[in-house]
């Protein structure tokens, strides 16, 4: 699936671009969920109503995996690998696994607030994954009307 593609399942024709900009405080953040600051500066992303749809990567074992995440009312409602590049563990990329996401939300400790089955041999792109779909979560939050006083500063 493209990134479009995605976009388009998720958000319709109606869907519009932004920027979110990782200032000093959301890359504390987004180390605490990654292990790592970001590479970008900037993420962009799309909406439509209280709806985000982002496109990430993060490095599985030594290659970047690019991961959909579309959210609604701060919780999951779709995940897709768009991009596998690893030799290994390619088995994220099937729906037995990525549908353990849905409806998932952020704790206040910026965890998944339930459990998601791992799997054997794919140890880091597990860990990959689970982390872009936190950040998507956390970087939806930064978006919504709720944190508009904390998304200039």
């Amino acid at each position: 699936m493209t990134t479009n593609e995605f976009v388009a399942k998720n958000l319709g024709a109606d869907s519009e671009r932004g920027v979110l900009w990782l200032n000093e405080r959301r890359q504390i953040e987004t180390g605490r969920m990654l292990g790592h600051r970001y590479e970008a500066l900037r993420v962009r992303y799309w909406y439509h109503g209280g709806r985000t749809v982002w496109v990430l990567d993060e490095i599985g074992k030594e290659m970047p995996i690019t991961i959909g995440v579309a959210i609604e009312n701060a919780r999951v409602t779709d995940v897709v690998i768009l991009t596998y590049r690893e030799s290994r563990g390619g088995e994220v990329r099937h729906p037995f696994f990525t549908s353990q996401f849905a409806g998932a939300a952020l704790t206040t400790d910026l965890l998944l607030d339930r459990p998601v089955d791992g799997i054997s041999g794919a140890t880091l792109s597990f860990h990959a994954v689970r982390n872009i779909v936190r950040f998507a979560l956390y970087l939806h939050d930064e978006t919504m009307p709720s944190t508009e006083s904390q998304r200039d500063d």
